[in-house]
């Protein structure tokens, strides 16, 4: 079967932008499609292309010509969504191949693709059911898959089987296919920094059921760690690339495997750098972990603070503390480590608030602070929480830069300080 897999356009709209004329709020970095490659690299039995229009916007029509392919693959962020189902639109106009969807939205809110021009929604982790998805359809079986839902088109609401997620669904036995994407290579970079990183899974899920954060539902809140010798195996395969980010959303939530990790990766004799995400409540508990990783090239950790006070952690249900941030920052100072720190900035903050987060920001020396706006995304549940107080249900500003709840400022003003905050924190930033 030839198989296509596309990674749609960068396509999120931007109110600073078009209402007040505030451009500075850009994407920073491009990365590789790597749920894409890992699902091109357990169907070795297929013809398989990768189709990245992030990069090459304008690809589709002339890759559904030369490939022909039989089955076309989506994947989505919710700001991507509405975008997928125009570009499914065009598919379906152009050729007679069956059209799927999966990521993060159709995970949170698969209902949301059940229309005309989807055949299925993948809902979850698809590194194994869309494998057995491919070989229904090849087969022309009508059977039940855990995890997949055929679209009623419509007519009535999907009806699927869930998936109870163990370690067979990490489906460790062949690397991604990086090699699809070769030829885009050079335009996967931190685009401020000039960092060429490539990306690698050496965990899957988290147990933390943060209400703001989709990453919980897509595996039951099951946390799975991929076996060692697969994360050497796929750090191995991008022989040319210097620097690789750890994309898991915990990436040492099992310290047992993180050491065993250390360990191989020094057996292997590999020599690149490495970028994490990691809890500081891990930190704080683990702090010879981190120095052993610093031993063996461990750079910069991303860490969700998101808030710099308790009564905000506690309305995430983060399950931190600002004290235990507080305590992870020295140690990661003390180990010389890069803090890529995340925070969230709520659409009721008032200036005061700003001023205290731009503060602590630069007290605690945040190598390089990233700033989002608190977005209710379908799915979560602070969407269940918040969804009467959405004043803006178009997704395509859904992009976690975009106040759709009313802000307590004048929402010019609350743009300016957030451009603000943004235009400081990277100024001098590094990674």
């Amino acid at each position: 079967m030839r198989i296509l897999l596309v990674n749609p356009p960068n396509c999120g709209r931007s109110i600073p932008e078009e209402l007040y004329g505030i451009t500075s709020l850009k994407q920073i970095f491009r990365g590789e499609p790597l749920a894409l490659e890992t699902l091109a690299g357990n169907l070795i039995q297929h013809d398989v292309q990768i189709l990245d229009l992030k990069v090459n916007p304008d690809g589709l029509h002339s890759r559904l010509t030369s490939f022909a392919p039989d089955l076309v693959g989506f994947t989505a962020m919710t700001c991507e969504a509405n975008t997928v189902i125009k570009l499914a639109g065009e598919v379906r106009q152009s050729c007679a191949a069956k059209i799927v969807v999966g990521g993060i939205h159709a995970s949170t809110d698969p209902e949301f693709f059940n229309c005309e021009v989807i055949d299925w929604v993948v809902i979850g982790l698809g590194k194994q059911s869309f494998p057995e998805l491919v070989e229904a359809i090849e087969r022309d079986q009508n059977t039940e898959i855990p995890g997949i839902a055929r679209s009623t088109k419509a007519k009535k609401p999907l009806s699927w089987q869930p998936r109870k997620y163990n370690q067979s669904d990490l489906v460790n036995n062949a690397a991604p296919r990086y090699d699809l994407v070769e030829n885009y290579r050079s335009h996967y970079t931190l685009q401020t920094l000039g960092l060429k990183m490539g990306l690698v899974s050496s965990a899957l899920g988290c147990p933390y059921d943060c209400n703001f954060c989709c990453i919980y539902p897509l595996t039951g809140g099951r946390y799975l760690t991929a076996d060692i010798e697969t994360v050497i195996r796929d750090i191995l395969t991008l022989e040319q690339t210097p620097v690789i980010r750890l994309v898991d959303a915990n990436s040492f939530g099992n310290p047992s495997h993180a050491w065993k990790l250390a360990e191989a990766i020094e057996k292997a004799g590999i020599h690149k750098q490495y970028l994490a995400d990691v809890r500081s409540d891990m930190v704080v508990r683990q702090p010879q972990l981190l120095k052993r990783w610093k031993e063996i090239g461990l750079r910069a950790v991303v860490i969700g603070f998101e808030e710099i006070d308790d009564n905000a952690l506690s309305q995430m249900n983060k399950e931190n503390s600002a004290a235990t941030n507080r305590e992870a920052i020295a140690i990661l100072h003390q180990l010389g480590l890069t803090i890529v720190g995340d925070f969230i900035i709520s659409p009721d903050y008032t200036e005061q608030q700003f001023d205290q987060l731009h503060d602590f920001v630069c007290e605690q020396a945040i190598d390089l602070p990233m700033h989002t706006i608190l977005t209710p995304l379908p799915g979560t549940k602070l969407h269940h929480q918040v969804q009467s107080q959405i004043k803006i249900h178009d997704l395509d500003y859904y992009t976690l830069t975009n106040a759709v709840m009313p802000t307590r400022l004048n929402e010019k003003l609350f743009y300016q300080r957030y451009a603000s905050l943004l235009h400081t924190g990277h100024s001098n930033a590094k990674v």
